[in-house]
């Protein structure tokens, strides 16, 4: 069955180029062996997430972990919501055990818990706090295309434009830990395009450092969406081990103030025109704008507390910082 994923590369296995970790995960893939493509880097890697995968939790221990992992990063006491983005308090979840009187919210199951085995209904990599009514909406359906926010599409659901890559991501992690098919919850080719489409977010980024933390193991496809163009081809999705490379801004050139701010502007340093991107934690792109030598600021008065990326780009390369807004 495995075999069959890897069509793909028929056509888009040439030209990878090197994939490096950054220092930070190069003891925890120091045993994967990314000089490998195609089926050979799948069972590589398939191998050492197994093997890095020391806690297993039942689906019971969940509560302990889930709400860290899915903590609102502008509001520690909240937890973000699949599909919608919003931010409830973590006191809200739905159980017996609960004392709390306002239940609002449950666990969804990206791969559905009647499609898969019992040690992956306990995987906190695809478990996410959802909307009661939400996730009983969504219900088993299979995912499909669609664009704009989530969607029921009667036999099939579309997660939303900022959801389809995590969903992706968690679908592919399944499929590489316990051999889950994609056919069952959609398709490959459509996970390929989600993942290329929406890239990770911060969030994502937090969520699968605070559930290694708990499990011991980390999903492959958030620290690096290239990873899954590399074994199955398809449209190439965010490197983000090399897009930073030799080639780039040199991140001491160029000056970012203040940082964190509590005004309405931000001020460049660099002696070169950049485009500015800013996105929020989930990944959404909130402002663009440009500076230059004579246009150095850019007004952030539409901005929210809170945190944010921030990602330059000139004809040198491109950079990203982390940026606060008090």
């Amino acid at each position: 069955m495995k075999q069959s994923y890897f069509l793909f590369l028929l056509v888009t296995s040439l030209g990878f180029g090197q994939l490096t970790p950054p220092a930070e995960l190069q003891v925890y893939y120091s045993d994967v062996d990314f000089n490998l493509t195609g089926a050979q880097l799948y069972d590589d890697l398939a191998v050492e997430t197994i093997a890095k995968h020391t806690t297993l939790l039942a689906y019971s221990e969940r509560h302990d972990y889930l709400y860290d992992a899915d903590e609102d990063l502008s509001n520690a006491a909240n937890v973000i919501l699949m599909y919608t983005g919003e931010s409830r308090s973590d006191d809200e979840w739905l159980s017996g055990n609960n004392p709390n009187v306002t239940q609002t919210f449950n666990t969804e199951h990206v791969y559905p818990q009647s499609l898969i085995g019992n040690t992956a209904k306990g995987d906190l990599h695809h478990l996410r706090s959802c909307d009661i009514s939400i996730n009983s909406d969504r219900g088993s359906n299979p995912f499909a295309a669609g664009s704009g926010a989530y969607e029921n599409l009667g036999t099939a659901w579309y997660p939303g434009d900022e959801w389809k890559g995590d969903v992706a991501r968690m679908i592919m992690y399944l499929n590489l830990r316990y051999d889950e098919p994609f056919e069952d919850v959609g398709s490959l080719a459509l996970f390929l395009q989600w993942n290329a489409d929406d890239p990770v977010s911060p969030f994502e980024e937090n969520r699968n450092s605070v559930i290694s933390a708990a499990q011991g193991v980390r999903n492959p496809f958030i620290d690096n969406p290239y990873i899954a163009t590399v074994i199955w081809g398809g449209p190439a999705a965010q490197d983000s081990w090399n897009t930073l490379s030799v080639a780039d801004i040199d991140q001491e050139t160029i000056k970012v103030f203040p940082n964190p701010v509590s005004g309405n502007k931000i001020y460049f340093e660099y002696g070169k025109s950049i485009e500015i991107s800013i996105y929020d934690v989930l990944g959404k792109l909130v402002l663009k704008s440009s500076v230059s030598n004579t246009m150095n600021n850019v007004d952030i008065s539409s901005l929210r507390e809170g945190i944010y990326i921030l990602k330059m780009k000139s004809d040198s390369g491109t950079t990203t910082k982390k940026l606060i807004r008090q």
